[in-house]
């Protein structure tokens, strides 16, 4: 499966989290360490949820990037 990661840059680590898996979440202190705990966190998640008879949500959330004019 493929889930969208929402990817962000703060003012000293980087975070993550997974619009399809509400509370599926990362942080790290570079870009690479975020990937890598996104993808095991998201692992994790729905081994939890499987283990607890629960419905792992299918992937349907996309991106898009968008040019807009400054107003």
């Amino acid at each position: 499966m493929k889930y969208l990661v929402v990817i962000e840059k703060g003012p000293r680590s980087w975070g993550a989290h997974v619009p399809d898996l509400p509370g599926c979440i990362a942080a790290a202190k570079s870009r690479s360490e975020v990937v890598k705990s996104i993808k095991e966190a998201i692992e994790f998640h729905i081994k939890d949820l499987r283990r607890a008879g629960a419905k792992v949500p299918a992937p349907h959330c996309e991106a898009k990037l968008v040019t807009v004019s400054a107003a």
